[in-house]
């Protein structure tokens, strides 16, 4: 089954990298221009022949045909850009902090941490208001890469399986990271085996295997709604050209947006509730007083 997944997600995958070659972006063109032929040499002298070795066939099979052209992916280049708007966007929003008279952008900064601030104390606890960075950061790259897509000429990066994996990895590795550093490498892999001992071994086995095929998950999942949703569009957009080509995009555009946002909170929850698996308390600290941690802690975001 693990297998399986994986085929079917790296021919998604390749389609999505076919579709892309079409239209490449014009920003990704001008950037492979201008640096992907030294990209494309090492490629060819380092990358390939190791990814050649650990694949155990030719990897233009599987990655896709090297060139100076698509040197570097349109999706790297998509998320870099989605990397750079996510901190120009929250440097506009707070780059005018007044307690008199906020601005519009810092109302809207101010509700999104409060909204996230509360979901990490439902979900996590009061203590889970210090994990309040890693977090908010993931919900705000992941909502600009989906967004991107809505912009002329761009694309969203989240619709391809690097970017989606690479996403779910960093989930995977921060919360374990977190498991590990709270109760050690031993306390974070008892609490795979739960509290009944004559079932440990088979229940560490069971929770395991569920840890280890979250990244995908959380991937797979990513990236097949966005992927599904241009498909969509672009499927119903050439029904009947050119009626269907401008007012068919516009109209499911809302249906897009819901999409967007309802992925990257899925992504988000779904970390937050991850880390409340390995993360607890402090013993001699009370609810009280975790929640003004938490207000302090969230306290310079807004100043």
């Amino acid at each position: 089954m693990l297998f399986w997944l994986l085929t079917e997600a790296a021919e998604h995958g390749g389609k999505v990298q076919e579709k892309a070659s079409e239209h490449i972006p014009w920003i990704v063109q001008k950037v492979n221009e201008a640096i992907g032929a030294p990209i494309y040499q090492f490629e060819m002298k380092y990358t390939k022949p190791m990814w050649d070795k650990l694949l155990g066939t030719d990897a233009s099979k599987v990655i896709g045909e090297y060139s100076p052209q698509t040197a570097i992916p349109w999706y790297t280049v998509m998320f870099v850009i989605a990397c750079i708007l996510s901190i120009i966007v929250i440097w506009l929003l707070k780059r005018k902090l007044s307690e008199d008279e906020p601005t519009g952008g810092q109302q809207a900064l101010e509700v999104g941490v409060l909204a996230v601030r509360n979901l990490i104390v439902d979900v996590i606890g009061p203590h889970g208001v210090k994990y309040f960075p890693v977090v908010a950061t993931f919900g705000v790259l992941i909502l600009i890469s989906n967004l991107l897509g809505f912009i002329p000429g761009m694309m969203a990066p989240t619709s391809a399986t690097s970017v989606t994996f690479a996403l779910g990895i960093s989930s995977f590795v921060y919360y374990n990271y977190i498991g590990i550093k709270e109760n050690g490498i031993g306390g974070h892999l008892k609490h795979f085996m739960g509290p009944v001992l004559a079932i440990a071994p088979l229940l560490f086995i069971i929770e395991l295997i569920s840890n280890l095929i979250r990244p995908m998950s959380l991937g797979i999942r990513l990236f097949g709604n966005m992927f599904a949703d241009e498909k969509v569009v672009e499927s119903i957009a050439t029904l009947k050209p050119p009626w269907t080509s401008f007012g068919v995009p516009i109209l499911l555009m809302p249906l897009g947006l819901f999409v967007a946002f309802i992925q990257t909170f899925i992504f988000v929850f779904l970390s937050m509730v991850y880390i409340s698996e390995v993360s607890h308390p402090p013993h001699d600290e009370h609810a009280e007083h975790g929640h003004v941690e938490g207000e302090d802690i969230i306290a310079p975001v807004l100043t």
